[in-house]
């Protein structure tokens, strides 16, 4: 039998900040001139984000009185790696407890002691103690909860952290796994005029989601996804294309303009190699969930798939809204997924994709569902690869 996600919690820091707003911070601590902050504007107009969120107010206050940069026309001295840390410290606890809280309220028959694994996931901060345990302590999980951390994966790291859950609740049908993901990506604001940092200071956002990942459907009968297969691509040319480094004044992300061209080359066979041993066919499927990465992202893998623009829908909503929180992202795509699912939607498909360094694609296969009845399928899993019988319906795939 699978598992099942459900019950998705998200949070965002309290500052949302108009794209707009974004654009002329930028433009001015870049100290550009007229025709590159038009140039910069217009760049932020075509992203398909109207706002995002962030734990720095600095980012909505274009003429100065700024928190955490320095007040001057430079930004000079620019702040440390460590400083950046101790931001990441004091604002990262708050947030992921927030989205815990979220989450664990739709599911009340689940108590925080019953908790068997936790799964963290993070690529903009690291300590020790760290995370992980604060969560335990703050949370009254279980000493002996079983604690495992995802780091610096970037974009798709959800993905793995599921994959993990899922794993866990096979080996164990009392296990119940708390996935916490939590990215303060604008933390990591990059003072440069080159076209990657220029792409990422356009794109990124700040939040937190939790979900639960159960061997069975949640007890209180509201929608979940049932796990049902994975797959991993590599597209080893865009090495230097997405990357992500820790550097002196903060970690730096290299998003190049060519992304979307890799995805594009690589998509379709990420695609034929999720659903080639499950009895779906793309055709089959009305649902997704897929990782905005950006805009431009998400139109190439509607040409190359044959999507439309509504198929798409969750995806560029979280965008418009959020922004990219980095892993956090396609949980909050799964949320409007579980949020908009109808009972004419029990044992309907949802295909998923996320991307990140690597460069990786991710692809998760789930099925929605929403009346509480386990879905009858048997499965034997080697590695990343699912063999399914299904003596129902068809299958869902999310990533």
């Amino acid at each position: 039998m699978p598992s099942y996600l459900g019950a998705i919690g998200t949070a965002n820091p309290v500052h949302r900040i108009a794209q707009p707003q974004i654009a002329d911070f930028m433009a001015q601590a870049l100290q550009f001139g007229e025709g590159d902050t038009r140039k910069l504007r217009a760049l932020y107009r075509v992203s398909g984000i109207e706002h995002r969120y962030s734990v720095l107010p600095d980012y909505g206050r274009a003429n100065g009185d700024y928190t955490f940069f320095p007040n001057t026309p430079t930004l000079e001295p620019f702040p440390s790696v460590g400083q950046r840390m101790a931001v990441y410290r004091r604002e990262a606890l708050p947030l992921a407890i927030e989205a815990v809280r979220s989450c664990l309220r739709q599911v009340p028959d689940v108590a925080p002691a019953s908790i068997t694994h936790l799964v963290t996931v993070s690529c903009t901060g690291m300590y020790a103690p760290g995370l992980d345990i604060e969560l335990v302590q703050a949370l009254g999980l279980r000493p002996d909860v079983r604690r495992t951390c995802v780091n610096f994966m970037g974009c798709y790291a959800a993905v793995n952290a599921v994959k993990l859950a899922d794993a866990f609740c096979r080996a164990d049908a009392d296990a119940r796994v708390l996935i916490v993901s939590v990215e303060l990506c604008t933390i990591h604001f990059q003072k440069s005029p080159e076209e990657d940092h220029l792409i990422s200071n356009a794109l990124f956002g700040d939040g937190a989601a939790a979900a639960l990942v159960l061997a069975e459907p949640l007890p209180n009968g509201a929608p979940s996804l049932a796990l049902q297969g994975f797959h991993c691509g590599l597209e080893p040319d865009g090495h230097d294309d997405m990357a992500w480094h820790i550097n002196d004044f903060g970690f730096e992300m290299t998003l190049s303009s060519y992304v979307p061209k890799l995805i594009q080359r690589g998509i379709r066979s990420l695609t034929d190699g999720l659903l080639a041993s499950l009895p779906v066919q793309l055709g089959d499927i009305r649902h997704f969930a897929i990782h905005p990465g950006g805009r431009k992202i998400l139109e190439t893998i509607e040409t190359e798939l044959g999507l439309t623009r509504d198929d798409n829908r969750h995806a560029y909503h979280v965008l418009r809204n959020y922004g990219n929180m980095s892993s956090a992202t396609v949980l909050f795509v799964l949320r409007e997924v579980l949020a908009h699912a109808t009972p004419a939607d029990h044992g309907a498909p949802v295909l998923s994709f996320a991307f990140g360094p690597g460069l990786t694609m991710e692809a998760m296969l789930l099925q929605l569902t929403v009346n509480n009845e386990p879905l009858a399928v048997s499965s034997e899993r080697t590695g990343d690869e699912v063999m399914l019988e299904s003596t129902e319906t068809v299958l869902v795939t999310a990533h």
